[in-house]
């Protein structure tokens, strides 16, 4: 497992320098490259007054609110609801990018702290965002699957109403646990009971008149171990727009050393693979611009290296188009150690009725096919945008990363709303969250 963590901390060298490109497009000030370690208290307070926000706007005022503000390569000021104000600013001087380790962040299990969760969507706050993005109710279903003893990886876990109807599908992750919602996108909700099917490989247990009780784990044990496969799947899918544009031009230097790093590192027990994947808006140049999964990290590389930033102008941009072609058109790994889906974005999609239907349809799909959307917020995000993205990664098994002002980079980002947590180097924490994924803690 050493190698396994060695080699997982370079491939997430990669992904932390990629994320450089989500701190805001000023230059690095000399003296804001501070790598600051420590806790952090967010006070649950400074989110949940409605006095203290703006109400969500219609579709019309969104518009119009979009239209207000330009986003060039030299501007990134994005509207924001936030729940409190950051004076961090780093003057534009011209300067070199500043390493990877430079970017501080922190992270937030909404699923590993579940009554924290329930107080979240009950308070003032939660009521209003949940009808706002169409994820209605939270109702879980906590499986936990063994077979011969120990976790059942990649097991397909599924509930269906009485009636015949699917609820919702998950695969278990490497401790052999799913997370199943299947009133999620329903108004109305409602109690009902639900058979559930658990497969893994050959093996398949039923049960019937299943209830979603708070609280509630249901254990499965299989009879004969289930094998687990060495495939990892890493896909960046990041925002390109104009507010990325002065972090793109460090990358290739970056990267390829972080290729023979690489190349050094593997011995074998992984196989990883690597898709990145970029996009902007609907009337850009380009709305999304993808890549097939590779093992071949100097192909990855050279992709990589070819991008630039530009275009945007409003706030939303084309999440939804991004998550489509990252979900529906990649050649997943049918089975598989873990699928990670890191979304790096400042801004949400556009608020649309039907962009809100293919949100929901595009984070079932995910949980179905175990990809775990693992959102990076960075400091355009505001608290609409936030729930949204903890939505998606709740609903599929993912976790919450958002950038923190420490490090001195960038706008000033949004106080999370959650509670303590550690202030760490952003690559330091990936490779953290991705060794849980992997292991199974």
């Amino acid at each position: 497992m050493m190698a396994i963590g060695k080699r997982l901390s370079i491939v997430l060298m990669l992904i932390a320098v990629l994320l450089l490109q989500a701190c805001g497009s000023s230059d690095r000030d000399s003296k804001a490259a501070s790598n600051e370690i420590g806790t952090h208290s967010s006070s649950r307070s400074d989110s949940t007054s409605n006095a203290e926000q703006t109400e969500p706007a219609s579709e019309a005022a969104d518009a119009a609110a979009d239209k207000a503000v330009e986003v060039t390569e030299s501007s990134t000021a994005k509207p924001q609801e936030g729940r409190e104000e950051s004076d961090t600013s780093v003057s534009q001087n011209g300067e070199d990018a500043a390493p990877a380790g430079t970017l501080t962040a922190g992270e937030w299990d909404d699923n590993e702290r579940w009554s924290q969760w329930n107080n979240l969507m009950a308070s003032n706050e939660g009521e209003k965002y949940r009808p706002y993005w169409q994820f209605y109710h939270w109702d879980r279903l906590e499986v936990k699957v063994t077979a011969n003893g120990r976790p059942a990886v990649d097991a397909t876990v599924a509930v269906t109403r009485s009636n015949g109807q699917d609820g919702w599908t998950a695969r278990t992750n490497a401790a052999g646990v799913a997370y199943l919602f299947p009133i999620l996108f329903e108004e109305q909700g409602g109690r009902v009971k639900y058979g559930l099917t658990v497969t893994a490989g050959q093996q398949k247990k039923q049960f019937e008149n299943v209830d979603l009780q708070t609280g509630r784990v249901l254990e499965v044990k299989l009879d004969e171990a289930v094998e687990v496969s060495s495939l990892v799947d890493l896909m960046l899918v990041v925002d390109t727009t104009g507010s990325m544009a002065d972090e793109l031009k460090y990358l290739e230097t970056e990267l390829k050393d972080v290729v023979r790093r690489v190349g050094d590192a593997n011995k074998g027990q992984l196989s990883i693979r690597v898709s990145p994947n970029f996009y902007r808006d609907v009337h850009d140049d380009y709305t999304v611009r993808s890549f097939k999964f590779t093992e071949d990290i100097d192909k990855a590389v050279a992709q990589i290296a070819k991008q630039d930033a530009f275009g945007g102008g409003d706030t939303p941009e084309a999440v939804e188009e991004a998550l489509e072609d990252a979900i529906e058109e990649h050649d997943w790994s049918k089975q598989a150690l873990t699928r990670l889906l890191f979304l790096v974005l400042d801004a949400p999609p556009h608020y649309e009725k039907g962009i809100i239907k293919k949100m929901q349809a595009l984070t079932a799909k995910a949980a179905e096919q175990g990809i775990r959307i693992i959102p990076i917020a960075s400091s355009g995000v505001d608290i609409p945008t936030e729930h949204l993205l903890r939505y998606m990664a709740v609903a599929t098994g993912g976790t919450y990363i958002f950038l923190t002002d420490h490090s001195g980079v960038g706008n000033g980002h949004l106080k999370p709303a959650v509670g303590e947590y550690e202030v760490r180097a952003l690559n330091d924490l990936m490779v953290d969250v991705i060794n849980r994924y992997v292991q199974g803690q």
